[in-house]
């Protein structure tokens, strides 16, 4: 059972998730033999203020 974790900054519309899954889903589909039934696609949303890059959050806390 292929299950796919995705992490990624909060705002993409349930239309684009969507795309996404199936995408992805096609994806192991075609070159992985997997079974479309047993792929498992699941989006974690992270806010701004909580995801940081070299060190840095990417929404900085109010002073």
């Amino acid at each position: 059972m292929p299950y796919v974790k995705i992490d990624m900054l909060e705002g993409r519309t349930p239309d684009q998730k969507a795309a996404l899954a199936r995408a992805i889903t096609d994806a192991f589909v075609e070159h992985a033999a997997a079974k479309r039934e047993s792929v498992w696609v699941v989006f974690d949303d992270v806010a701004r203020k909580d995801w940081a890059i070299a060190g840095e959050l990417l929404e900085k806390p109010a002073k």
